[in-house]
């Protein structure tokens, strides 16, 4: 696609709305990288002619341009131009759900390979996270979850054999520990502790990342009918997915 051609699509997705004109610019660019009519890694016009051809003001295109980049929908790359950046997968931060089914949501395939399925020896830390007795028999699962073949998830779980005593004995090529767990142990409380942290060698290389990249890191609790079922902590990489969290106000 030309950059001519894209500023015409991009100045009939502008419309006449009213609303400030870097507003405008900001709709429809993201309309058109939504709509698929800009795929990932396609240049997006200079901001000279974005001036010269949609006939606003440079200190407009910029800040729409600005704004897009630290929203994600671009990259800007100094001394070579602006793209249509890959956009983010995202999970619920408030909310718990099946990871293969926000895939699938996003019109994407889901896959896991387990690392780890096995029971064990809970010490004074898993003890606590579970409310059981140190060395009490638990289990422990560690899998990778995959969004088209890229790894996009490790999940790291202990569960309580007295909620969901066949955990072991799962498939879980063709389901989701969630989905177990929820036919055995239907979910009645939870608690998130959402944070940043670096991975550690195995964790880096189980979900492909670079060297120095950053995780988002989500520790959670749940409860069934007042009982510790499981304690997951689930690591993201940065650069791969954001979280999403919604609340009503009042007022």
């Amino acid at each position: 696609m030309t950059e001519v051609s894209a500023i015409a699509q991009l100045a009939a997705a502008m419309g006449d709305q009213p609303a400030p004109i870097y507003q405008r610019v900001k709709q429809a660019i993201v309309s058109q990288i939504t709509e698929g009519v800009w795929p990932p890694h396609q240049r997006v016009p200079s901001e000279s002619e974005l001036v010269n051809e949609l006939g606003v003001s440079r200190m407009t295109i910029n800040r729409a341009l600005r704004e897009l980049t630290s929203e994600g929908y671009l990259m800007r790359m100094q001394g070579v131009g602006t793209f249509v950046a890959e956009q983010k997968a995202w999970t619920a931060m408030l909310e718990v759900h099946n990871i293969a089914d926000e895939i699938a949501g996003r019109g994407n395939t889901h896959s896991a390979r387990i690392v780890t399925l096995h029971e064990i020896n809970a010490d004074p830390e898993q003890a606590a996270m579970l409310g059981v007795a140190t060395g009490q028999k638990i289990y422990h699962s560690l899998m990778v979850h995959f969004e088209n073949a890229l790894p996009v998830q490790l999940e790291d779980r202990l569960v309580n054999p007295a909620m969901a005593p066949d955990y072991l004995k799962q498939n879980y090529d063709l389901q989701t520990p969630y989905t177990y767990l929820m036919q055995v142990a239907p979910l009645t409380a939870g608690e998130h502790v959402v944070e940043a942290v670096m991975p550690g060698v195995q964790q880096r290389k189980l979900l492909a990342m670079e060297e120095h990249e950053p995780c988002l890191l989500i520790r959670r609790q749940t409860w069934s009918d007042s009982k510790i079922v499981t304690y997951a902590r689930l690591l993201y990489p940065g650069s791969r997915y954001k979280l999403i969290g919604s609340f009503k106000g009042h007022g």
